[in-house]
């Protein structure tokens, strides 16, 4: 998706949260479905945040930095349906999957969002899949994974579930060498994938320091940005995972290519939602590229 410096996870089931991810300068806003929500509460976050895309929307401009996704529960779940039967509209930009461990689940949820978007007047292969590597069959499967679909932009490595998974005390004072095997191997075969990567969460929002130290050993490892669990982190996740030259220069390409093919279609260059996927350079690109596209060159600019 071009960038993925940080992707801040927002509760569902909290309206004064939703409405403050409106302002929030994340790359990618994630409207969370799954853990933060009691089971309970399922059916009235998906409603919530239902309306939050709707008020959104993608064809607000003042809102074109931002980058909307919904974290569904797990693939192999009755409720992954249920989710996304209410958060598949227009506003949307990719769904963040959960717990994923083969390629399989990929191409089931892939195929249910292709008759969704059409169901819902979105171009076909507008919305990403952002698979979640939280166990070990998902570490070793990670490649397969993040090569098993076009939609696939990035993975995310989830630290928790893989320790609970490994059967490793998140507690001890020293667990690095429990999870570096994992870790270490997500942005390794997200790369060779031609995807992005995105590390695990720093759980401690009061220490920034060690906020920080993390941020610098996830990128020296290959990852693209950081989960992000409170906005006071989103700003040094996003000087350490700054933009390089490559990911300036691939971003005016896709505003140039972009900005010639809706002027070419409406008269205007900022109708880039209205024509489709443009193929650059072998590779697919559409209005949600368009938007992470600004944000390198407006974040170089800062």
């Amino acid at each position: 998706m071009g960038i993925s410096r940080s992707l801040i996870f927002i509760p569902g089931n909290n309206q004064r949260f939703l409405d403050k991810s409106k302002t929030i300068n994340s790359d990618i806003v994630c409207f969370d479905l799954e853990d933060s929500v009691p089971f309970e509460e399922k059916e009235n976050a998906r409603n919530l945040v239902s309306k939050t895309i709707h008020d959104i929307g993608r064809s607000d401009a003042s809102n074109e930095k931002i980058v909307v996704s919904v974290r569904i529960n797990a693939p192999d779940s009755e409720l992954a349906m249920d989710d996304l039967k209410k958060i598949i509209l227009d506003g949307i930009d990719a769904i963040v999957i959960p717990k994923v461990e083969t390629d399989y689940q990929i191409a089931n949820i892939s195929n249910i969002v292709k008759t969704l978007e059409k169901e819902n007047n979105i171009p076909n292969g507008f919305i990403k899949l952002i698979p979640s590597i939280e166990s070990a069959l998902g570490v070793v499967n990670a490649y397969s994974i993040a090569k098993s679909d076009p939609r696939v932009s990035s993975l995310v490595f989830g630290i928790f579930d893989f320790l609970h998974n490994m059967k490793i005390d998140s507690n001890d004072d020293d667990i690095l060498t429990g999870y570096l095997y994992g870790r270490a191997k997500v942005p390794v075969d997200a790369r060779a994938a031609g995807v992005d990567s995105i590390d695990s969460i720093w759980q401690n929002i009061g220490d920034m320091d060690g906020l920080e130290r993390d941020l610098v050993f996830g990128k020296k490892l290959g990852y693209t940005g950081k989960c992000i669990i409170h906005p006071s982190q989103i700003n040094l996740a996003h000087r350490v995972f700054a933009p390089s030259q490559q990911d300036i220069q691939w971003a005016k390409k896709v505003i140039s290519i972009l900005d010639e093919f809706a002027y070419e279609k409406t008269g205007r260059t900022t109708e880039t939602t209205k024509i489709g996927a443009v193929n650059l350079e072998g590779k697919m690109i559409d209005a949600v590229h368009y938007k992470q596209a600004k944000r390198i060159l407006e974040s170089v600019n800062q």
